[in-house]
């Protein structure tokens, strides 16, 4: 290897040949000149682009440079550890001086932050050489790499609201978009006008013009996106309806057995049925509406591999990033969207049967991707609507009043035990009793959080998503239990629902794509005691389930029944008006671009 007086690269440089290492595939190694490196040995081959400084650089530095030397040490071992993937390569002449120039091409690459590690950083790092023709080769060879990988999208809907969060929508998606440009990813932009919009367009668009994309991204908060999801899930998801509240103990299916524990508990346990029959799917015959709309459009229905979501966050909250990619970023989100990364997220479909106690209309069917909540949750939502003018600012303000209202609502809450549980009401804590003192004893389980590449959303259940027709004869033998009393709030989270002002969020240890719901039913409780719940949910560490007055229980499914004259949900922070419901989750039903947070 031959260089001038400035340490560049001469013309009687070669690539170094093309190797095969056994079966790991071909090898390609060449050596460069690395901008504000030095001479580097880059290598390309099935796991990637990497690159050393060459080691006989290191003995001719005089000690001049030993400061440079552990920079460039550091910034080696970074990327050695974090590189995440390679964006884009581009080709330009450059000349140094008057006497020789050098061909140069810049690789731009994704890293993980070392502060952060589910922080993507891009960076652009330039290799040169005098000879064109090895420039061409590899930026041709890096190019045709990226080509290869089938996950990358090519083609991208994309809705942006421009009232999302703080009205930041279009300035983030404007800070963004580059990104899709240099990277040959085509984007159709959708700035939405007023409410539903989105929505609209979605429900309107042909099975032809839909396959035209890769997949679709939203531009906003988890509202923006809830209405995306169910746009697309009401017209395209055939799946039969989970009971209504009472179906299970219909006349026809008298064969249940029946054992109350108490009057606050009790315990149905189902005999054996046909293979055509489940608990989830009694009475769903008789409700048409959806089948008939899915028949529309039969080419194109969820589940669907090809198809994925995207959100880019700009919302109050943007739970669902921060669960998926482990950061409310734009810029990584982008990223994880560009590389084509993939992560499969459990859908729970919410079916109103009754809006008020006096109504007689036909099912309602919503979809939720983090969070549907009764009680505390629905209040401050509605709540929250009088002051939309405050902004993000509205949910603390509306949190606080309905806090201090401490409102109680009576009702019933029907859910499928699929295994033993350790349940949170033992006979020294029953409701019944009347010691307060038990209210706030502590419980500390084992708790393990979702990670990219968790080990639980990536076993491959045999029951595959609940719900499914021809799955039924896997629910034989589930229970139901009942729990009926006054609550604080009833929810059902799909995720862990982290955010900035929950940090650990509602549960910790809630997986991505697991098949359960999990089902958190407030009791009524002193007032502190409810205040030290909420302190536990704001608190990183804390366990908001630790309590005495809470049942946590993981389910498939379940019934809800409000006993006064209504009852307004939260579902994924959009309102719900809901008196009596049921709901069921969907393992896996779509695919985000995103890899789970990092460890």
């Amino acid at each position: 290897m031959e260089r001038d007086e400035n340490g560049v690269i001469g013309d009687n440089s070669r690539p170094n040949p093309p190797f095969t290492d056994g079966d790991a595939g071909s090898v390609s190694s060449s050596n460069f000149f690395l901008d504000h490196v030095g001479e580097v040995v880059l290598t390309h081959n099935s796991d990637g682009l990497s690159w050393k400084l060459v080691e006989s650089l290191h003995t001719e530095m005089d000690s001049d440079h030993r400061e440079s030397e552990s920079e460039v040490n550091l910034l080696m071992f970074m990327l050695s550890t974090s590189l995440v993937g390679v964006w884009y390569t581009s080709l330009r002449l450059a000349v140094l001086n008057d006497l020789f120039q050098m061909y140069r091409f810049t690789v731009h690459v994704v890293h993980k932050s070392k502060t952060q590690m589910s922080l993507l950083i891009p960076s652009v790092y330039t290799f040169g050489h005098k000879n064109l023709e090895i420039c061409k080769t590899w930026v041709n060879q890096i190019n045709a790499s990226l080509h290869m990988e089938a996950n990358r999208p090519m083609d991208l809907l994309v809705f942006v609201n421009p009232k999302s969060g703080k009205g930041h929508g279009c300035r983030i998606w404007e800070a963004v978009a580059p990104l899709f440009s240099q990277a040959k990813v085509k984007t159709k932009v959708i700035v939405t006008e007023r409410a539903g919009h989105a929505r609209d367009i979605l429900v309107s668009i042909t099975t032809k013009d839909l396959s035209l994309y890769d997949g679709v991204v939203a531009v906003g908060g988890d509202g923006f996106f809830n209405e995306i999801l169910n746009s697309l899930l009401l017209l395209r998801h055939k799946a039969p309806f989970p009971p209504a509240p009472g179906n299970f103990m219909h006349p026809v299916e008298s064969e249940w057995n029946v054992s109350v524990h108490n009057v606050e508990r009790t315990v149905l346990e189902p005999c054996k049925h046909n293979e055509d029959e489940s608990p989830l799917l009694t009475g769903s015959e008789d409700v048409g509406p959806q089948s008939q709309i899915c028949e529309q459009d039969p080419e194109f229905l969820f589940p669907n591999e090809k198809f994925r979501f995207g959100i880019i966050p700009a919302g109050s909250t943007d739970a669902i990033v921060i669960c998926t990619t482990g950061a409310r970023d734009p810029v990584t989100s982008a990223l994880h969207i560009i590389l084509g990364k993939r992560v499969h997220l459990d859908i729970a479909q919410v079916v109103r049967w009754k809006e008020t106690h006096a109504s007689n209309e036909e099912p309602c069917v919503r979809y939720a991707a983090s969070f549907a909540g009764y009680g505390f949750y629905g209040d401050v939502i509605t709540e929250s609507e009088k002051y939309r003018w405050m902004g993000p600012k509205r949910y603390d303000y509306a949190g606080t009043k309905v806090f201090l209202q401490h409102r109680s609502y009576e009702a019933e809450v029907n859910y499928l035990e699929i295994e033993p549980e350790n349940s949170t009401l033992g006979p020294e804590t029953d409701p019944q009793v009347s010691d307060s003192t038990l209210w706030c004893l502590p419980r500390k389980p084992g708790r393990v959080s979702c990670r990219a590449n968790c080990a639980v959303c990536n076993v491959k259940s045999n029951k595959g998503m609940v719900g499914s027709p021809s799955l039924a004869q896997d629910l034989q033998g589930l229970r139901w239990s009942k729990s009926k009393g006054r609550f604080l709030s009833v929810g059902a989270a799909v995720i862990s629902c982290r955010n900035e002002k929950a940090p650990d969020g509602l549960v910790a240890d809630a997986h991505l794509s697991d098949g359960y719901l999990h089902l958190i039913l407030i009791k009524e409780c002193p007032h502190p005691c409810y205040l030290w719940h909420l302190i536990h949910l704001a608190r990183k560490g804390g366990d908001p389930l630790d309590f005495s007055f809470v049942e946590h229980h993981k389910t498939p499914a379940f019934t809800f029944t409000s006993f006064g004259k209504e009852g307004v949900w939260n579902m994924d922070g959009e309102l719900f008006r809901a008196h009596q419901l049921s709901a069921q989750v969907f393992r896996g039903l779509i695919s985000l671009f995103a890899t789970g947070p990092e460890a």
